[in-house]
């Protein structure tokens, strides 16, 4: 995932990319890896907003979440990536909501 500078709307610039977890070690897992889906950050009574946070999923990556508050050195800070629930197609976690509390609901589509 990339974080663009808009100030210029016709002209978007990446500055900067977000750390992948370490493929080595959920290539060789059952199931997809990579980017998917992100926690919509919205103004919503019943959900987290931040200008500093981003929550994603990464399907058999688990979910992770990323600090922007320096938007041209996101870090990762803190990431859940649960047992595999599925003999067969092991872990894919592909979707992310954030309550107003904090509370994360992360979805495996196979458990």
């Amino acid at each position: 995932m990339w974080i663009m500078d808009i100030r210029d709307e016709s002209n978007p610039v990446i500055i900067s990319t977000l750390p992948l977890p370490p493929a080595d070690e959920y290539l060789g897992r059952k199931g997809r890896f990579g980017a998917h889906n992100l926690h919509e950050n919205q103004p919503l009574p019943t959900s987290f907003s931040s200008d500093t946070l981003i929550f994603g999923t990464y399907f058999n990556g688990g979910l992770r979440v990323h600090d922007i508050s320096d938007p041209f050195r996101p870090e990762e800070v803190a990431y859940f990536v649960p047992e595999e629930a599925h003999e067969e197609k092991g872990i894919n976690i592909n979707d992310v909501y954030v309550d107003e509390n904090g509370l994360v609901y992360a979805i495996d589509r196979f458990a």
